[in-house]
């Protein structure tokens, strides 16, 4: 078993870890009732940073805004700023902070206490324990949104449950048949397609696409054959699979929580790498984390 399968694996311990020790903390600082925040990633993060967003828009919270680190956005009177980095050694992360006007608060969701990114936040909300020594993250992105998830007023108790038995059940997909891997979602379940699309491209190398749900429609389906698998996280809308499936593609929903559909599409995309005789451990061209000199 490779590295980023046991750290799937790990997950169901790791949210019950989470949920024990993690969640006063996470209530106190990814809820902020009333306060406008900007969610700042890079990568894995920035999907993170869009599903966050969109949660806690919808739960009522307060405007929250997503944005890439690495790009200019729109200042608007934030009254905080979360910055989500695993390594918390992300150059465009750091930057970030020296360009937050003063008097912000800075919220560091990290899993390394002793980094830059917390070293400069106001506050941190530390995630060693689902910290990962792949290159790939799995079980830190899922534990942040779980957490957020609670912060939020969303009963997650009965996920490390449900994940673990997820996890344990076979696959049921046959890699050897696909080479043309789609994800789609609506709301906060578009962050988690876009980051299940991109495990298949680190882990496999792999064509994969990511897409609101009802968008699919609107050109990208015209590539769908009989070699793509089309997975949808999250809500279904009946007139679109028919759609979809017309084209001969594999289309697979929800059966589960989108989190933990999130968790088994990380299991694809290590066994297309498997499948196709790569080490989804070590991905060509990436490191664990971009530290620009």
């Amino acid at each position: 078993m490779t590295l980023t399968s046991r750290e799937i694996a790990s997950q169901p311990d790791i949210w019950r870890t989470a949920l024990e020790t993690r969640t006063e903390q996470a209530d106190a600082l990814l809820a902020l009732p009333g306060s406008r925040v900007l969610v700042l990633g890079c990568g894995t993060s920035a999907f993170l940073a869009e599903s966050y967003a969109a949660l806690r828009e919808r739960a009522g919270f307060g405007m929250t805004d997503a944005a890439y680190a690495s790009e200019p956005w729109t200042w608007r009177d934030y009254d905080a700023v979360v910055l989500l980095s695993r390594s918390g050694t992300t150059t465009e992360v750091i930057d970030a902070l020296d360009v937050i006007p003063e008097g912000v608060r800075t919220i560091a969701v990290t899993g390394v206490a002793d980094s830059p990114v917390a070293a400069r936040a106001d506050d941190v909300l530390l995630l060693d324990f689902a910290d990962e020594k792949s290159v790939v993250q799995t079980r830190f992105p899922t534990t942040f949104l779980l957490l957020a998830r609670h912060a939020l007023g969303e009963d997650v108790s009965g996920l490390p449950a449900e994940a673990a038995a997820r996890l344990e059940a076979p696959l049921d997909i046959d890699t050897a048949a696909l080479s043309h891997f789609v994800y789609l979602g609506s709301g906060w379940t578009y962050g988690l397609a876009q980051e299940a699309a991109l495990k298949i491209r680190e882990a496999a190398q792999a064509w994969s696409e990511s897409y609101p749900a009802l968008d699919y429609r609107h050109g990208p389906l015209a590539v769908a054959d009989e070699r793509s698998i089309v997975w949808i996280l999250g809500a279904v809308e009946p007139s679109l699979v028919s759609d979809i499936e017309r084209t001969g593609a594999l289309v697979r929903t929800s059966t589960g929580d989108p989190l933990v559909e999130l968790a088994d599409a990380q299991r694809l995309a290590v066994a297309i790498a498997e499948q196709r005789g790569l080490d989804p451990d070590n991905p060509r061209h990436l490191t664990r984390s971009i530290v620009l000199g």
